[in-house]
C-alpha cells in the first residue's frame, strides 16, 4: 500500500495526491503536524533527514520531494502517459519539473507562504518575479494546451498547484489568459480532485 505522509495545506503534497487521484491509485494518507513540529523529528526524520513533507512509502521504496514522486508513481503505476520516454520529451519534462522546483517555489508559492504562514520576505521583489514567471508560462502556453507535450503529464501536475493558488499570495492571473485556460484544462480531467484555494 502506497503511503503519503501529508498536510493539507501543502501544494507540494496536493501535486501528489492529484496524481495518485488522476491514476485512480488507492492510497494510505498520513497527515504530519506542521505545527507541532513533527516533520522536524523523528520518525518521520528517517523518511526524510530534511524535514520536509511529501514522503511516499511504497513496500521498501522511499522517497522525498515532490518531484521525484511524481516521477516514481508515474513510472510505476501510469506507463508512458504521464511520462513519456523518448528523450526530446523527458527532456522537456524535466525541464518543467526544474521550473516547478525552482523558478515556481521561488516566487508564486514564496508569495503564498508570506500572506498564508507569515514567512518574512521582500515582497515586492516576489511579486515582480511571480509576474515576470507568469508571462513567461502565458507566452508558452499560447500556442498549446499543456506544457511539456500534447496531452497533460506530470510536468502539469507540478506546476499546476502554486499557480491556481496564486490568490493566496494575493497574486492576480487576470492579466495571463492562456495559463488561466490551462488551470481549467486541468480542472477539467477526469479524476481531478481539488484542495483548499481551488
Amino acid at each position: 500500500m502506497l503511503k503519503l505522509y501529508d498536510f493539507l495545506l501543502s501544494g507540494n503534497c496536493y501535486k501528489v495526491r492529484l496524481l495518485l487521484s488522476l491514476l485512480g491509485l488507492e492510497y494510505e494518507s498520513i497527515t504530519v503536524d506542521l505545527k507541532a513540529g513533527e516533520h522536524k523529528k523523528p520518525p518521520f526524520l528517517e523518511l526524510n533527514p530534511f524535514g520536509q513533507v511529501p514522503a511516499l512509502t511504497d513496500g521498501e521504496v522511499v522517497l522525498r520531494d515532490s518531484q521525484a514522486i511524481l516521477v516514481y508513481i508515474a513510472r510505476r503505476y501510469g506507463g508512458t502517459d504521464w511520462l513519456p520516454e523518448e528523450a526530446a520529451a523527458l527532456g522537456n519534462v524535466m525541464q518543467w519539473l526544474s521550473t516547478a522546483s525552482k523558478e515556481i517555489a521561488n516566487t508564486v508559492a514564496t508569495a503564498r507562504l508570506h500572506y498564508l504562514f507569515g514567512t518574512a520576505i521582500d515582497i515586492t521583489t516576489v511579486e515582480k518575479q511571480s509576474y515576470a514567471l507568469l508571462q513567461v508560462m502565458d507566452h508558452h502556453l499560447a500556442t498549446r494546451h499543456w506544457l511539456a507535450s500534447d496531452r497533460p503529464t506530470i510536468t502539469d501536475i507540478a506546476c499546476f498547484p502554486y499557480i491556481g493558488l496564486a490568490a493566496d499570495g494575493k497574486l492576480s492571473l487576470d492579466a495571463y489568459p492562456h495559463v488561466v485556460a490551462w488551470v481549467e484544462r486541468i480542472k477539467q480531467l477526469p479524476g481531478y480532485v481539488g484542495m483548499p484555494g481551488l
